[in-house]
């Protein structure tokens, strides 16, 4: 990798900006960049390259990032979201017990034998698209707060279940290694709890914002790439340790400059250049050679929406459902971890992307029928000074 490289992949994530610049049509950033990566990558032009260890490894860094954002957003120190905790999971394991019954005939239908896999997928809820989603269109009212534990459940459930799911031998490799990471942010929790307390991490900010150290976001970077080791060292996937860490920093209440720091640093590079990576690593002529799992791929897409949306008997609206079945994470990390390690049939990996696409694409059609209701504060994390 060089710096003209650099240059070209930071003028091709200019693309998700200029595709989300119109607001009517509600796309999310992160299409346009996977777009471009898949335009740049081998599919069509060949420029990038995923296989270059220094643009994987910053990847990393950014997914890493991203799910950190995502932990961070999660707003957990809102009592309506905690209050509605009991219900959100009861929904979230409703779509997980649905998903079951379409993952089993695809998986037979298709004959992978994925169907833990396809369920997992199918049930999975991205924090990390349906959050800035609601708060950047002001979606709001008790039917979208309802909403957040479920997705909150969802999300962080099946991160832990996707490496156990995956590579069922080494199921209690991974079930070990995700108790480890989980254990670890729980220490971080009560340990940051007791400084927030004590006004250390105050005097420390104080500090910080007088002499121009960056104090908090640098103490983040080395406890985030902390926990990546670890998730590294023990077979789990980085997407784990950056969430729950998010979800500690949420807990505690992320300092307003700390939140602008990591905004830069992941939206502005880290966080785009991951994106460009995975469409460069999707190589979608597999597709072309076997069009069966460009079904499969519409298939998985179609059916997480179908599972998500038939809480409608819930009494939760269909747009909302369909709003909750938006994924990203999730599929990334089955893609990869299914890919590394050669897991998954020639062209399954673009198949999961290709059914995260669509319930991106139903999840965007969405909002177009949910209008706003509350400001959008209302939703954020309360955060510290």
């Amino acid at each position: 990798m060089s710096f003209a490289t650099l240059a070209v992949l930071s003028l091709a994530a200019l693309l998700g900006p200029l595709l989300a610049l119109p607001k009517q049509w509600h796309l999310p950033v992160v299409l346009g960049e996977l777009a471009a990566g898949v335009l740049l990558g081998p599919t069509v032009i060949g420029y990038l390259h995923a296989d270059d260890p220094t643009f994987a490894f910053l990847a990393d860094i950014g997914f890493a990032l991203i799910m950190f954002v995502a932990g961070a957003r999660v707003p957990v120190r809102d009592p309506q979201l905690r209050a509605g905790l009991g219900s959100g999971a009861g929904r979230a394991l409703a779509v997980g017990v649905l998903a079951a019954v379409p993952a089993f005939l695809l998986a037979r239908g298709f004959d992978t034998g994925h169907t833990a896999l396809y369920t997992v997928l199918m049930a999975s809820s991205s924090a990390a698209l349906i959050l800035p989603i609601v708060d950047s269109l002001s979606l709001g009212g008790p039917q979208i707060l309802r909403m957040l534990p479920q997705v909150a459940v969802a999300d962080t459930a099946c991160i832990v279940a996707l490496p156990l799911v995956i590579d069922p031998r080494h199921a209690a490799r991974a079930a070990l290694g995700a108790c480890a990471v989980i254990a670890c942010a729980a220490a971080l929790f009560l340990v940051l709890r007791r400084f927030e307390r004590d006004g250390l991490r105050r005097r420390m900010h104080r500090l910080s914002e007088e002499r121009r150290f960056a104090l908090e976001l640098r103490i983040s970077l080395v406890i985030l790439f902390a926990l990546a080791a670890l998730a590294v060292r023990t077979h789990v996937s980085i997407m784990l340790a950056g969430f729950s860490f998010g979800l500690v920093v949420s807990a505690i209440g992320e300092p307003r400059r700390l939140a602008k720091q990591l905004f830069a640093l992941t939206e502005g590079f880290l966080g785009p250049l991951f994106f460009l990576w995975l469409g460069a690593s999707l190589d979608l002529r597999a597709l072309a050679g076997h069009p069966s799992f460009a079904v499969l791929g519409v298939a998985l897409g179609l059916g997480a929406v179908a599972v998500h949306a038939a809480l409608r008997v819930t009494g939760q609206p269909f747009a909302v459902g369909v709003l909750a079945s938006a994924q990203l994470g999730v599929p990334v990390a089955a893609a990869t971890l299914g890919t590394q390690l050669r897991l998954l049939e020639p062209g399954e990996a673009a198949a999961l992307m290709l059914g995260a696409l669509v319930t991106i694409a139903a999840a965007t059609l969405a909002t177009s029928l949910t209008g706003p209701s509350t400001p959008k504060d209302a939703l954020a994390a309360p955060a510290a000074p």
